[in-house]
């Protein structure tokens, strides 16, 4: 993205929402059923298209029938959905509600509500970019949610979509003690008492963390989470990245938390004095393996390639988090880092260890916890794996 398409906290702001914070629409955008906005991409592959959306233009009517609409499209047009929404339903309705200065998740009261002809054109217009381009939504609107929160993403960041977002919402629950801002998610057991999802971590109920580490923070989505859950921590989101930090800013200033938020430039741990004991680091660093990053769909060709590729198995990266952890982690803390599909190299490459592996209520997968003692216990086998990363350069 050049200078002129980066955008500030403030312009953010104005642009996704007004002064009570509701999401406003992006006015400018045109729709021409003449000519569409495939241009160059025009090609049998879409030769319907033009026809398909002129009809929905003409004969749909509600909400719903284009939600509906929007989902067929997706699938006849194979387009790939797993950057920011988990199924064509939720992209569908990203798209429409987004276009028409909707919350993501609109009250089904609403559903039936017509469309006027120029919010037709908006809906129209965002679907047939988003199947001819094949580029992600997020970084069609610069507007990604997580944790609940709205986030301003471009293609110099991965879009967020971590499960760790469900162990942030708990506080890390029962490894940490829980206050009122944890948001249990396990199923009702009466009307009034909801419980906290056992994921896995160990059952310790220390005192909240103080300091927290949020290593390969891209978005800073992680980091700017856990500030806003754990209220009273010092946050340091670090990046080795410079265009990743910028977008980091951005949204650190836009959630107002730069006075509990650090933004660091660093190669993993470079640059951050080992003094620094966190009780809890967080990391999901890049780990997609050769194989495959040389099998991506279009969707995944627009993030930035070096977020995501980690070396042959995946695990450049977290060789090195694991071997230098224990010297930023305080006796009692937690590492938390996501391998995704990576997982089952991490278990070849350490078949001696047993990592925590943890679960999630609504899905997700490959995202390990281990404690100080863990992390220490094991270090000469880390130790043995980053000499030969060395020694492989």
């Amino acid at each position: 993205m050049s200078e002129e398409q980066t955008m500030s906290a403030e312009a953010f702001q104005n642009q996704y929402f007004n002064e009570e914070g509701a999401q406003v629409a992006e006015g400018d955008m045109a729709y021409d059923l003449e000519t569409g906005l495939l241009g160059e991409h025009e090609h049998e592959q879409f030769a319907n298209l033009h026809a398909e959306l002129a009809e929905a233009r003409e004969q749909l009517v509600s909400i719903r029938d284009f939600i509906r609409f929007s989902v067929t499209q997706l699938r006849n047009y194979d387009v790939v959905v797993a950057q920011g929404t988990t199924d064509e339903f939720a992209e569908a309705s990203a798209i429409v509600l987004h276009s028409l200065s909707l919350d993501w998740s609109a009250n089904e009261q609403i559903l039936d509500c017509r469309l006027t002809s120029s919010e037709k054109q908006l809906v129209l217009s965002l679907l047939e970019e988003r199947i001819a381009e094949r580029k992600p939504l997020s970084y069609l609107i610069n507007l990604s949610y997580f944790c609940d929160l709205p986030f301003y993403v471009d293609e110099r960041v991965l879009i967020p979509r971590s499960p760790i977002a469900e162990l942030i919402r708990q506080q890390f629950h029962p490894y940490f003690e829980v206050n009122e801002l944890a948001k249990p998610l396990g199923v009702d057991v009466n009307e009034q008492t909801s419980v906290f999802y056992d994921h896995g971590l160990d059952v310790k109920q220390l005192s909240q963390p103080e300091r927290i580490l949020d290593l390969c923070t891209g978005s800073g989505c992680i980091a700017i989470a856990l500030a806003t859950r754990f209220v009273d921590a010092l946050v340091d989101a670090v990046d080795i990245d410079k265009g990743a930090l910028e977008v980091a800013m951005v949204n650190v200033d836009h959630h107002d938390l730069g006075h509990q938020i650090n933004v660091i430039e660093s190669d993993l741990f470079a640059k951050i004095p080992a003094e620094n004991q966190y009780e809890l680091i967080v990391t999901n660093p890049p780990y997609v393996d050769a194989a495959i990053m040389a099998d991506l769909p279009p969707e995944f060709l627009y993030e930035p390639e070096h977020a995501l590729a980690a070396g042959q198995d995946g695990l450049d990266l977290v060789h090195r988090i694991l071997f230098e952890a224990p010297d930023y982690l305080s006796p009692e803390g937690l590492l938390v880092c996501e391998v995704g599909d990576s997982e089952w190299a991490l278990k070849q490459a350490y078949p001696d260890i047993s990592f925590d592996w943890l679960k999630f209520a609504r899905g997700g997968h490959g995202v390990f916890a281990m404690t100080y003692d863990e992390l220490v216990a094991n270090r000469e086998l880390f130790a043995a794996y980053v000499q030969l990363l060395d020694s492989a350069q």
